[in-house]
């Protein structure tokens, strides 16, 4: 079982949310772009940068051009799932308003 990063590991990665295609209280897909990666499928993120809600979402999925990739370098775009707590709190970005980037760790090897 992954524990949750502390708060020094919490920018370790990072993704941009673009768009939230499917959203819910405990789960979304969405269009994002890799900040600081490589970010892994289970990475969990626990900071939403700027924010000071509580998130606890897990990377179950990442599509890149149509497939299935186990991890995500930086400054790719991709369409990820994440699970678990805080996804409601997740928005699609505009210009005007800025874009919301989570932050968390990759899973230990």
């Amino acid at each position: 079982m992954n524990e949750i990063p502390s708060p020094d590991s919490c920018s370790s990665v990072e993704l941009q949310i673009a768009r939230v295609i499917v959203g819910s209280f405990e789960q979304a897909t969405v269009n994002v772009r890799c900040l600081r990666g490589p970010v892994r499928r289970g990475a969990r993120f626990n900071c939403l940068r700027g924010s000071a809600q509580v998130l606890d979402l897990t990377l179950t999925q990442a599509v890149v051009y149509g497939h299935r990739v186990a991890e995500l370098d930086t400054g790719l775009t991709a369409l990820v799932t994440l699970r678990g707590e805080g996804a409601q709190h997740l928005m699609t970005g505009t210009p005007a308003s800025g874009w919301q980037v989570i932050q968390g760790a990759n899973p230990l090897p």
